[in-house]
C-alpha cells in the first residue's frame, strides 16, 4: 500500500479522527436520545397534568354525589313529613268535629239525667205504692243499678272525651308544619306525641309482652327549633328501638322475655351550664356491632330485611340534628346488650334556616 504524504499524516492522528467522528455520533446517537428524553419529559408532564385534572374531576364528582345524597335526604324528609303531616292533621281534624258534638252534649245530658232521677225520686215519694206492672218493670230493668251506674257511665264518657282530645292534640303537635324560621317548643311535648303515635306498636301480642316505656324528664325551658323535624327524629329513634326489641325477641319464649322484659327508657337533662339539652333513648334490644356502628348514620345503610327499611331514617335524623340544629347525635351499643342514642341540642337560636 502506498505511503500517505507527510502532509496528510496529521489528519490520521487520533485526535483529528475524534473530531471527525464526534459530529456524526452527536447527529446519529446523542441527538435522538436527547429528543427522546425531551419527549419523555413532555409525556410525563402531560400525565401529571392529566392526573391532577382527573383527581379534580373525581373530587368534583364525589362532591356532586354528596350534594345529591343530601338533597335526596332533604327531599325524602320533606315529602315524608308533608305526607304524614297532612294525613295526621286531617285525621285530627276529622276527630275534632264529632268530638266537639259529644263534648258539647255531654254536659246537658248529665243535667237531664240528674233531673229525671230527681223526678223519679219525687214520684216515689208522692206515690210510694205502685201497681204490679210498674214494680215488675222496675225489677226487670234493675232500676236501682241503673240509678247508681248511669252517673258513672256519664263520667267515663267525659273521661273518654278528654282522652280523645289529648290524642287529637298530640297528633296535631306531632304533625305541626315547620315555619321558615325556628320557634320555641317544649321538647317533652314532641316526645310524648311521638310515643302516642307509636302506642299501637308497644302493645302486647301473641309473641311478646308489652314494651314498657319509662320517661324521666328534667325541668327545662322550651328550645328554639323546628318542631316537626325533631318529632321525625324521635319517631325514627323510637321506631328503631321497637324494631331492635322485636328482633331480640325472635326465638325467645314468653318466659324468657318475662325474665328480661321489653323496655325503652327516655331521659332528658340540661347540660353545659344550661346551654344545651340532652335526650337519651335506651332499649334492651338486639344491639349493634362495632362494624355496624361505624356505618349506622350512612346514607341508605340498613341492616333490616328487604322491604322493612330504606336506610334513610338515621341518615335523615343526623342531618336534622347536626346540619339543621347544630347539635350532635351518637350511639352507644354492644351486640346483644341493647343500644343508646344520645341527641344533644342547643337551647338558643344557633340553628340554620
Amino acid at each position: 500500500m502506498p505511503k500517505l504524504p507527510e502532509l496528510f499524516e496529521p489528519f490520521v492522528d487520533g485526535g483529528l479522527l475524534s473530531i471527525l467522528v464526534s459530529p456524526a455520533l452527536y447527529y446519529f446517537l446523542y441527538q435522538p436520545l436527547r429528543m427522546e428524553n425531551r419527549e419523555r419529559q413532555l409525556v410525563e408532564q402531560e400525565l401529571r397534568r392529566s392526573g391532577k385534572q382527573l383527581q379534580l374531576q373525581t373530587e368534583q364528582l364525589m362532591q356532586t354525589l354528596q350534594n345529591l345524597q343530601d338533597f335526596q335526604l332533604k327531599l325524602v324528609q320533606s315529602e315524608k313529613m308533608s305526607a304524614l303531616g297532612n294525613l295526621v292533621a286531617g285525621v285530627a281534624h276529622e276527630i275534632n268535629n264529632p268530638l266537639g258534638f259529644i263534648a258539647g252534649n255531654l254536659a246537658p245530658a248529665e243535667d237531664y239525667v240528674r233531673d229525671l232521677l230527681r223526678l223519679i225520686d219525687l214520684y216515689q215519694q208522692k206515690f210510694p205504692r205502685t201497681d204490679a206492672e210498674i214494680s215488675d218493670k222496675l225489677k226487670a230493668i234493675d232500676f236501682d243499678y241503673i240509678r247508681e251506674d248511669l252517673p258513672k257511665l256519664l263520667n267515663s264518657m267525659k273521661e273518654g272525651v278528654v282522652r280523645i282530645h289529648d290524642i287529637s292534640t298530640s297528633l296535631r303537635t306531632f304533625s305541626r308544619a315547620d315555619h321558615d324560621h325556628p320557634i320555641f317548643f317544649n321538647i317533652h311535648d314532641g316526645i310524648n306525641s311521638t310515643i302516642l303515635i307509636l302506642k299501637h306498636r308497644l302493645k302486647a301480642n301473641e309473641s311478646r309482652q308489652e314494651i314498657k316505656i319509662t320517661t324521666s324528664y328534667s325541668e327545662m325551658p322550651p328550645i328554639e327549633c323546628f318542631p316537626g323535624q325533631l318529632n321525625q327524629v324521635f319517631m325514627n329513634l323510637l321506631a328503631n328501638a321497637i324494631d331492635a326489641i322485636e328482633e331480640a325477641n325472635r326465638g325467645r319464649t314468653l318466659k324468657e322475655i318475662e325474665e328480661n322484659p321489653n323496655r325503652i327508657g327516655i331521659y332528658t337533662a340540661l347540660i353545659e351550664d344550661g346551654q344545651r339539652i340532652q335526650i337519651r333513648i335506651q332499649d334492651n334490644g338486639v344491639g349493634i356491632s362495632d362494624q355496624v356502628k361505624q356505618k349506622v348514620f350512612d346514607h341508605v345503610f340498613t341492616t333490616k330485611e328487604i322491604g322493612k327499611g330504606t336506610g334513610l331514617g338515621l341518615a335523615i335524623s343526623r342531618q336534622i340534628v347536626v346540619e339543621k340544629h347544630r347539635g350532635s347525635i351518637q350511639v352507644n351499643s354492644e351486640l346483644g346488650q341493647g343500644s343508646e342514642f344520645i341527641v344533644t341540642l342547643p337551647i338558643h337560636k344557633t340553628v340554620v334556616a
